[in-house]
């Protein structure tokens, strides 16, 4: 008889959240489609910043490393006229490169001045996007990207990408392989040497880790990854602006991460869907939509540090305790 342990459950409901994703523009308006679409770039967000968390740095510039690979889609697409097989991955080793340029700084901080300093760096870009007209497009950024396409019309082999069906597939497709990365690279060595460094830095110097030279090999991949989410985003809305990731965006990603927890893989994920949900519940209370979110940050941080992903355990233990009481009384 066949026993299943965690693996192969986590395995069977991979493959259902797949088989739904796969089946889910036959199932929903062309309204959903969309917000399913934002919710898989969001999802690869959120997973490149659990994978800066791992090594203890959370920072308040992966947004703004996100807007940098749309920015640069904006540009390399509508001024430069590339396609999309070389925009993309341009616009991620861009984002790359600029995480680098982030990360040697940054890695001389630790704690609130790390927190601090990613702020700085991160609203100077920002700020570059608002007062350069050329490339950016100042404050109204840039408009009019061009919509994927594979072929020519008229040919056999001809994708538009005007469908948000065809769209929604092609993000698909990304996400998969993104998550797959970042799933690998969580269970190798190195993602354990990067974990290593969160839970001692001493330790792991001691060790033979080098703990600089890590943090910012962490800062590059998961920047690499947000730059692919940034490219999705441009392609998705066909424009951006600086308002598009201000500090706010920057919040929600946090609480996120917060609210799924980012100890194991499948937190952010769980934070992103949890919190999906609740956006879309709270249009109507779109002025109080900030206070609420910052309410339930707090209550997580207070009452469920670890996020939702420690619930099943919390639940299981609580569970214990309660049947070991009855058996003594």
């Amino acid at each position: 008889m066949l026993k299943f342990n965690l693996s192969n459950h986590l395995l069977v409901g991979s493959l259902v959240v797949i088989v739904f994703f796969v089946v889910a523009p036959n199932l929903v308006s062309a309204y959903r489609l969309e917000l399913l679409t934002i919710f898989l770039i969001n999802v690869i967000l959120a997973q490149s910043y659990r994978l800066m968390a791992t090594t203890g740095d959370w920072t308040l510039c992966h947004y703004i490393l996100m807007g940098v690979g749309a920015y640069a889609t904006g540009v390399l697409a509508k001024m430069a006229g590339l396609p999309f097989y070389v925009v993309m991955p341009m616009a991620c080793v861009v984002t790359a490169f600029v995480s680098l340029l982030f990360a040697i700084p940054l890695s001389r901080t630790l704690g609130f001045a790390f927190f601090i300093a990613s702020f700085a760096l991160g609203e100077f870009v920002r700020h570059v996007w608002l007062k350069f007209h050329y490339p950016f497009g100042g404050a109204r950024g840039i408009n009019g990207i061009p919509k994927l396409e594979i072929g020519q019309g008229g040919e056999w082999y001809f994708i538009d990408f005007w469908d948000s069906q065809n769209f929604y597939y092609f993000t698909l497709i990304f996400t998969i392989l993104a998550l797959m990365i970042l799933f690998r690279i969580d269970r190798s060595r190195l993602g354990n040497a990067w974990k290593s460094i969160y839970s001692d830095r001493e330790l792991s110097e001691s060790i033979g880790i080098d703990v600089a030279k890590s943090r910012i090999m962490v800062f590059c991949v998961s920047g690499f990854l947000a730059g692919l989410a940034g490219s999705l985003l441009a392609y998705q809305i066909g424009s951006i602006d600086p308002h598009n990731f201000e500090m706010v965006e920057m919040v929600y990603l946090i609480i996120w991460c917060v609210v799924g927890g980012v100890k194991t893989f499948w937190g952010p994920l769980i934070g992103v869907l949890s919190m999906s949900v609740v956006f879309e519940l709270t249009r109507p209370l779109a002025e109080w939509r900030p206070a609420l979110f910052g309410l339930i940050l707090i209550l997580f941080l207070v009452l469920l540090p670890g996020g939702l992903e420690t619930l099943p355990a919390r639940i299981r233990a609580m569970l214990n305790k309660t049947s070991k009481q009855r058996e003594a009384g």
